[in-house]
């Protein structure tokens, strides 16, 4: 008998078996994607293992739980702020480095990790906040040591201005009001929180 083109079955294509960094890869932008379209309470291992083509044990193998998956996803997702600006002034750096944390808080793991930390019970959210800790709190931090070390040899910054509670301003500042007052943090409120609030607070005593 002879089959027509229309009643052929289509033909298979193997998908190529993926291993090692290529598979754990898939799996992580797999959790993001669930992340960013059902949530924290939606999203499944299940589901995660079918948005990356590949069987549950593969990701159970790799992750144990839920908790797991979805905190390496974050991290391995969150874009990496690691350089100091150096532009001249205190003030510049300042917005600069501001800038670059809102491209991470608000890229699509900077996004998922503050719906995560929303949906999250009281036990499981202490994982996540150490998540937001070392992947966005501390660089930062370090960061605006540089800046503010830096304004201080150039005499525009107090000497006794290198310390942790002026180090803690930006990054708890700029999290409070993402959370608590749904700002998005525009240019306009970068550029009002560093004069406002940073300039003066850096400003040698007396000027």
């Amino acid at each position: 008998m002879v089959t027509s083109r229309w009643t052929a079955a289509p033909a298979r294509t193997a998908s190529p078996r993926r291993r090692g960094a290529v598979l754990e890869r898939a799996i992580l932008n797999a959790a993001l994607e669930q992340l960013s379209t059902v949530g924290w309470k939606g999203l499944t291992m299940e589901g995660v293992a079918a948005g990356a083509q590949t069987g549950k044990a593969a990701v159970y193998r790799r992750w144990p739980s839920k908790e797991d998956l979805v905190a390496d996803a974050l991290v391995s997702g969150l874009p990496q702020v690691e350089k100091a600006p150096d532009l001249g002034s205190v003030r510049e750096d300042l917005l600069a480095l501001c800038r670059q944390v809102r491209e991470t808080m608000y890229s699509r793991s900077g996004v998922a990790l503050r719906s995560v930390i929303h949906e999250c019970d009281h036990l499981q959210v202490a994982r996540f906040e150490a998540v937001i800790f070392g992947s966005v709190v501390e660089p930062t931090v370090k960061l605006l040591r540089e800046v503010i070390t830096r304004g201080i040899e150039r005499g525009e910054v107090r000497q006794d201005a290198a310390n942790g509670y002026v180090f803690d301003a930006i990054p708890a500042m700029m999290m409070y009001r993402s959370k608590m007052c749904a700002s998005e943090w525009s240019d306009r409120d970068l550029a009002e929180m560093v004069e406002q609030l940073m300039v003066p607070l850096l400003r040698p005593y007396g000027t």
